[in-house]
Order: C-alpha cells, then sequence, then structure tokens
C-alpha cells in the first residue's frame, strides 16, 4: 500500500472514485445545458469556484480546521491558480464545443501529455512502453473524432483542438500540485486555488453575465454544487487509496457522459467512440502500470 496515503481504505477509495467521475459527468452535462440556455463560460467557472470557496471555508471553519489553509507559498497557488483557470476555460470550453462523450473521451488523454511533458520540460527518459502508449492514445483520438465525417456529428475541428488542449493543461497542472503536495495538504491546495481564482473570474462578469430565467439559475446551481462536490469527493479518494488504482474509475465517466448525451442531449454515441475510446483509455491504463512499475524500481534498485 501507498505510504503516502493517510488512511488506506482501498475499497472505499473505489467508491468515493467512481462517485467523483459521476459528479464530474454530472457537471459537464449542466455545463452545457446552461450554456444552451445562455449562460457564458466565464459566468460558468465564477459561480463554480465562488460555491467551492465558500463551502470549503464554512467547512473549515465549522471544524476549527482553518489552520490547515495556512501557506508560506501564495506564488505556488497563484501559479497554480492562473494555470488552473486555463484550464477550466479549455475543459469547459471542450464540453460546449463537443459532444459530451467526445470530450469526455478526450479528457482521457491526461496522462499522454503527462509523459510528452516530463520528456520535454523535466528531461525524463521515455521507454518503449509510454510510447506506445502514446502512438496507441492518438491513434485513438483519430478514430473517435474524424471532423467533418458523416460519423463525427457536432463534432468540429476547433473542438477538438480544445478538447486536447484541456487535457494537455490538465496533465500541466498535475506537475504543479504534485510539486505543491510536498509542502501543502489537499484542502489548502483546493481553497488557495479557488480563493484566487474567483474574483480573476469575477472581474470579466461585468462584461460576460445577464439575466436568466429561474430553471437557467437553477441549472447553474447544480452545477456549482456538484462540482464542489467532486473537488471534495477527489480529494477524499486520494486520502484513501493509491492514485494508481482509483484512477481508472475516473474512465466510468464516459459511460456518464454517453448516458446524459443520449438522454438529455438526445445524441447518441456513435460507433466510433466505442473503437476509440478503448485505444485512448488502454494507452491511460498502459502509462499509469509503467509509471507504478518505474515508481517500485526507484523504491527497489537492488531488486
Amino acid at each position: 500500500m501507498d505510504g503516502s496515503i493517510a488512511r488506506p481504505r482501498p475499497l472505499l477509495a473505489l467508491c468515493v472514485r467512481l462517485a467523483t467521475a459521476l459528479a464530474l459527468a454530472t457537471m459537464a452535462m449542466l455545463v452545457k445545458l446552461a450554456g444552451e440556455r445562455g449562460a457564458h463560460l466565464i459566468e460558468l467557472i465564477f459561480w463554480r469556484q465562488l460555491l467551492t470557496v465558500v463551502l470549503l471555508g464554512t467547512g473549515l471553519a465549522l471544524a476549527g480546521r482553518l489552520s490547515l489553509l495556512r501557506t508560506r507559498r501564495l506564488g505556488a497557488h497563484g501559479r497554480r491558480a492562473a494555470t488552473g483557470l486555463v484550464g477550466m476555460l479549455f475543459t469547459y470550453g471542450a464540453v460546449l464545443l463537443l459532444p459530451l462523450a467526445e470530450a469526455t473521451t478526450l479528457s482521457f488523454t491526461a496522462p499522454i501529455f503527462a509523459v510528452l511533458i516530463a520528456m520535454v520540460l523535466f528531461g525524463e527518459k521515455i521507454g518503449r512502453y509510454r510510447w506506445s502508449a502514446v502512438v496507441i492514445g492518438f491513434a485513438g483520438v483519430l478514430v473517435v473524432m474524424q471532423p467533418g465525417s458523416a460519423a463525427a456529428e457536432g463534432v468540429t475541428l476547433t473542438g477538438v483542438v480544445v478538447g486536447l488542449i484541456a487535457p494537455a493543461v490538465v496533465a500541466f497542472i498535475s506537475f504543479q500540485i504534485q510539486d505543491l503536495n510536498t509542502t501543502e495538504n489537499p484542502w489548502s491546495i483546493v481553497f488557495w486555488f479557488t480563493a484566487i481564482s474567483t474574483p480573476v473570474a469575477a472581474l470579466a462578469l461585468p462584461f460576460v453575465m445577464s439575466g436568466h430565467d429561474p430553471v437557467t439559475w437553477g441549472i447553474i446551481l447544480l452545477m456549482a454544487l456538484t462540482g464542489a462536490a467532486a473537488q471534495m469527493l477527489l480529494t477524499t479518494s486520494l486520502r484513501f487509496g493509491s492514485a494508481a488504482v482509483i484512477l481508472l474509475m475516473d474512465y466510468t465517466a464516459l459511460l456518464w457522459a454517453s448516458f446524459y448525451g443520449y438522454y438529455v442531449f438526445d445524441r447518441a454515441a456513435p460507433a466510433s467512440l466505442w473503437l476509440g475510446a478503448p485505444l485512448i483509455i488502454g494507452a491511460g491504463v498502459l502509462i499509469a502500470w509503467r509509471e507504478r512499475q518505474l515508481a517500485r524500481a526507484r523504491a527497489h534498485p537492488a531488486a
């Protein structure tokens, strides 16, 4: 068991991560629904961040744990918040530009981009296993997307580009969080991200915010609540289980995205998605397996 886990409870960690995948897929569905009803992308990000910082700050205050938020690394939190805002712009943008299932499938390429970032920015040597995963993953992207073809209705080149930039930024953020985790606790990382990014998003509100009917406001509120819940669940899952294992549960989000796409937006996932998604998911699993092998080798060099 991973020694960095605070309270190892593998089964609970898997269940919590499954709930995380459902919450993230539900949030994406609500983002798309609110966008179709006239809510602006930045407006959605603002309400999502505001509610998270309020709920987290209030919860820690009531529990008498505000000391968890102390930090001497505001600069690092600020850089993470800036990158996080960019990531949210592209992640939400992909949901608005692409069908839900396709946007979700593209998000699974984050581990592939993490490998490329590790090589380019950190000089890490990439062996045949991870290079194979990169090739397999992007082959899956070509199978799934096929912009302009009859099988990929609603998939545009702009949407695909935005949908690929999003996981690339998310992959870069994972390195920032990895660095912050050496000195900060998870609640501090989440709090300062939302606390710094909320006023930045608020600066743009006067230029993008518009009036909404009660139903749209209800959708926005539910979106913010599910987003906050997903953030809390994600943090909790990492407290109880190994990331290399529980991350595999994230792929269940594709099932929920396909369900919402069909029943909410009347758009069934095409056959090309079910052909390409296993390639992308398989690439992610191969990378996770290889990373675990390398970590064990570093921990036990003699073996």
